[in-house]
């Protein structure tokens, strides 16, 4: 590199330092994750900001002044409470302050806010807005579990929480039976053997996963199997705090003659024969030319 000219490659621009915090006087939202269990995983940005932030906003603001207590350093702003039920109500005070050229750090219970956890709705404020949003990386649950489950990580989603009612719950599991990508969710331990249960019925009793409890804490452990096999082991009663890790779907080869057959049987019952391919390939795989042929041939084999 030419010595005239600036690295822009720098993390380190003007205005900013490596706790997020600013210098120049222009107000941001820092969002900031917090260790899982071991208080060594915060990172030395973390410490700074907790410091030098003007406002930390926190779900639980216990645990916060904990630990800031933990890691030896004391919070330097105002610490003001952002849990769910307050979250609509402090979001447009916090983005003023921030319009007004305070920084406001973000941190919730552990990992990364707005992942299931407070934090999507200031973001949102503050990217409509115009106001400089950032993040000082660090522990997650979700990526935590998913490089410990040995299923393929190249691709994912993430669910969120598991639905809570066992109707909701099925049709949302209905929904990974053909998903490719491996799928990581939360899950109550009071709820996993029944959710671990209903997925072994509707995805199949072998599809593998992986159940991570308690990750990175004194009592942390990692269940591999299937899910008929891990929804018995969760039966017999499971503590902590829970990460589930479902393979995803494997491609298998569209049946046409099973496909054309479910159309038939769509076209009998009053629907157009081009809809009854649209419906009956969805999420197959399939081709609906494919099966739309497969029809036309019979008919042509069979005139009657």
């Amino acid at each position: 590199m030419n010595a005239a000219q600036p690295d822009t490659h720098s993390t380190d621009q003007p205005g900013s330092d490596p706790s997020g915090t600013s210098r120049s006087g222009t107000g941001r939202l820092v969002l900031a994750a917090t260790p899982m269990g071991q208080v060594d995983d915060a990172s030395p940005r973390l410490r700074a900001a907790l410091q030098t932030a003007d406002i930390v906003a926190a779900e639980d603001t216990r645990r916060t002044r904990a630990l800031a207590a933990a890691l030896g350093v004391e919070i330097g702003g105002r610490v003001v409470s952002y849990y769910d039920q307050v979250e609509a109500a402090r979001t447009p005070g916090l983005v003023e302050a921030i319009a007004g050229g305070e920084t406001v750090l973000l941190v919730t219970d552990a990992g990364m806010p707005s992942v299931s956890d407070p934090g999507y709705r200031i973001v949102v404020a503050c990217a409509e807005a115009g106001l400089p949003v950032t993040a000082l990386p660090g522990p997650s649950a979700v990526t935590t579990a998913l490089a410990v489950s040995a299923l393929p990580s190249e691709r994912f989603c993430f669910e969120g929480f598991a639905p809570r009612k066992p109707g909701a719950r099925a049709e949302w599991l209905r929904e990974l039976i053909a998903q490719p990508r491996t799928a990581v969710f939360f899950e109550s331990p009071h709820r996993l053997a029944d959710t671990l249960a209903a997925a072994a019925e509707i995805l199949g009793p072998d599809r593998r996963a992986a159940v991570c409890r308690e990750m990175t804490k004194t009592y942390e452990e990692v269940r591999r199997g299937g899910l008929a096999e891990l929804a018995e082991w969760a039966a017999g009663g499971v503590k902590g705090e829970i990460t589930v890790v479902i393979a995803g779907a494997v491609a298998a080869e569209p049946d046409i003659d099973e496909l054309a057959d479910r159309a038939e049987a769509l076209v009998a019952g009053g629907m157009r024969l081009k809809d009854a391919c649209a419906e009956v390939t969805q999420g197959s795989g399939a081709s609906r030319r494919d099966v739309y042929q497969s029809v036309l041939d019979r008919r042509r084999a069979d005139p009657s």
